[in-house]
């Protein structure tokens, strides 16, 4: 963007869009080097912490659409194993973990990947994969070209046509409670009575050897 050159550039830009629509302010990005995250949470210390955006949405790597270019697709960012909690942690790190809301993203359409995901740190996780199956999408891989041909992601009336949005929306009102009666039972499962309150203690990831470790273990170094 071209009035934002640094991280301190993302909070001025942070303040006006707040003070214009008077509404919660935030940003979303995929993480790859993280120092300018540091830089960031420092600035907002140093300013204030009114000065901070109130959610930070973490999109994997591995997310994304087939208008996106190939090379970013396949190349560059961390996936959202990695950089969700490195960003919790970092922001427990500077003490603003209470101030900024952690929202996730990345393919996360299944109650045990929603609830894997609240259980690492998030505070949300939003879907857009999801929502689009339950639609009907079958990867064309043709959203930004107007040619979709389940009539999803196009304004050519033809096209949408193939979209029964009574049909389809009883399909997208099944699948978010399905995501939510799912996230519930394994929550319930694990002892705690909703799916927020799972903390890495709660889940275990199956190694290379077969053999199964704590989150909590795995990710006690990403400070």
């Amino acid at each position: 963007h071209p009035e934002i050159k640094n991280p301190a550039d993302i909070l001025d830009m942070i303040a006006t869009v707040r003070n214009a629509t008077g509404k919660p302010t935030g940003f979303k990005a995929v993480i790859g080097a993280y120092g300018w995250l540091e830089t960031l949470f420092a600035e907002i210390n140093h300013r204030g912490i009114e000065s901070a955006p109130d959610f930070i949405t973490i999109d994997s790597a591995d997310g994304g659409t087939g208008a996106a270019p190939q090379p970013l697709m396949d190349s560059v960012g961390l996936p959202l194993r990695e950089s969700l909690p490195l960003v919790v942690n970092m922001l427990e790190k500077h003490g603003l973990r209470d101030r900024i809301k952690i929202i996730a993203s990345g393919k996360l359409i299944v109650p045990s990947k929603v609830a894997w995901a609240l259980a690492l740190g998030a505070d949300f996780v939003v879907s857009a994969r999801g929502h689009m199956f339950a639609l009907g999408c079958i990867q064309a891989m043709q959203c930004n070209k107007d040619t979709c041909p389940t009539g999803i992601t196009t304004h050519n009336e033809r096209l949408q046509r193939g979209l029964n949005v009574a049909d389809k929306a009883q399909r997208v009102a099944n699948y978010n409670k399905y995501i939510h009666y799912g996230a519930g039972l394994i929550a319930h499962s694990c002892g705690v009575t909703s799916a927020r309150e799972l903390r890495r203690e709660h889940v275990r990831i199956v190694q290379e050897s077969g053999l199964s470790e704590p989150l909590d273990k795995i990710y006690e170094n990403y400070k």
